[in-house]
């Protein structure tokens, strides 16, 4: 396998941006919303989280807000972008709550679960 094979690429069909860096997010504390083995929640969407997801994710179990400094993780607040666990953005699409999605940082394997069309309905505006 070549480097380029191994490129890893965003449901545009492009190489993988990078989603977060402050906070630093990615199942591997990268950047990257990419997988490696043991992630059982597939990090994989970029999302620029809001209010409502936040405290709609916290209903579910999963408190992003607040920090732990035993896993380095400051806590989230809205705005920030994240590596979301794709079944929860489709949890929260459901709910209407679903967060905007950075589509150049969402890896390529999110559309195994979920179409493009509806992925670009929810685009995060880029910034300049």
């Amino acid at each position: 396998m070549s480097s380029t094979d191994e490129i890893a690429r965003n449901v545009l069909r492009q190489p993988l941006q990078v989603c977060s860096m402050d906070p630093k997010t990615g199942f591997l504390r990268d950047g990257f919303c990419s997988t490696g083995q043991g992630d059982q929640g597939r990090h994989l969407l970029c999302a620029r989280v809001t209010a409502d997801f936040l405290s709609f994710s916290a209903s579910r179990g999963n408190d992003l807000t607040t920090p732990v400094a035993a896993f380095g993780f400051p806590g989230l607040q809205p705005g920030d972008c994240w590596c979301l666990c794709v079944d929860r953005w489709l949890e929260a699409l459901e709910a209407g709550v679903a967060p905007p999605v950075v589509l150049q940082a969402t890896h390529e394997s999110v559309l195994r679960n979920v179409d493009l069309e509806i992925l670009q309905r929810y685009a995060d505006a880029p910034t300049a």
